[in-house]
């Protein structure tokens, strides 16, 4: 069964008024059809997947084990659209069997539709994460600190894991984010193949001690990928990893290594850079706003499955 053309159309409309850096809407992927009515006669539809993660899997880390995923298609018929959606989606459920109890349903949706919020929290959704964007152009270099920064290499691998280990574990806090036993080794593993491609990481350190990372990746958005769905065309910098040891925090060496590590993205050709942050972080929702990031979605998320509402 295929999705009214129409209805991508009118979405793609909606989300150019909602949000100018909202790249256009393209038909979902393949997936179980689901339709509702609006009493006016206008109908929505929406595309579920599901997906259950391998043990050994990174994505568990940031992700249930199995995941329900609703891509909608509301056309313009805005937050009684989604209503009705979401309505359609707990009876498919329903008929679908009982989820798994390390299970999800999630969907991401234009942070800026506001009104489209209210039924999402109505339904039992909470905003978990948000995919947020810096278009504006570095700031200068800062004068000599306490701290010099350099790039990582592949001999940084157990200082790199480290850092990145405690973010991962004060995420899971207060975000999406498991720390899950399989945390450290599906870690190394993946930090060990960055770091001896290559990829843009840096430690800022004190003292000769590592105290602080931003690990990085260089991302392209065109057509036909994943990335093109979330943002503009263009060569993008993934921010996917900054920690600061507890001790060193609130001295600026978060804000200086992340201005350090945008000019050297800049330099490498990025048109901007882009990262998930987590809303009820108390530490990321005030640090990246500062850093000149605004959300652009927002995923939406209800652990397990079966509590959509």
């Amino acid at each position: 069964m295929t999705v009214s053309r129409g209805l991508v159309e009118a979405q793609s409309a909606r989300f150019a008024g909602v949000d100018p850096l909202l790249p256009a809407v393209v038909p979902p992927p393949d997936g179980d059809v689901i339709t509702a009515a609006l009493p006016d006669g206008t109908r929505v539809a929406g595309v579920v997947r599901r997906q259950v993660h391998d043990r050994m899997s990174a994505a568990r880390l940031w992700s249930a084990t199995e995941v329900w995923e609703l891509t909608p298609l509301l056309g313009g018929a805005g937050a009684a659209g989604m209503d009705a959606l979401l309505r359609a989606w707990r009876r498919w459920l329903d008929r679908a069997g009982p989820a798994e109890s390390d299970s999800a349903c999630v969907l991401t949706w234009p942070s800026r539709d506001v009104a489209a919020g209210r039924a999402l929290l109505d339904h039992g959704l909470v905003p978990l994460s948000v995919i947020a964007v810096r278009t504006g152009s570095p700031v200068a270099a800062a004068g000599p600190g306490a701290f010099a920064i350099r790039r990582a290499t592949p001999a940084d691998l157990d200082a790199v894991l480290a850092l990145a280990l405690l973010e991962l574990r004060y995420s899971a806090m207060v975000g999406s984010t498991v720390d899950r036993p399989e945390a450290a080794a599906l870690k190394r593993r993946a930090l060990a193949e960055r770091l001896a491609a290559g990829g843009p990481a840096w430690l800022a350190e004190r003292d000769g001690i590592a105290v602080a990372l931003a690990e990085c990746a260089l991302v392209t958005s065109e057509p036909g990928n994943w990335t093109s769905t979330r943002l503009p065309p263009g060569r993008w910098g993934y921010v996917n990893c900054v920690s600061v040891l507890p001790g060193a925090r609130g001295a600026g060496i978060g804000q200086q290594l992340m201005a350090h590590a945008h000019r050297e993205l800049h330099r490498l050709g990025t048109v901007g850079t882009y990262l998930y942050y987590n809303p009820p972080n108390p530490l990321s929702s005030v640090f990246w706003p500062r850093q000149g990031y605004r959300p652009l979605w927002t995923a939406w998320e209800v652990r397990p499955a079966g509590a959509l509402r």
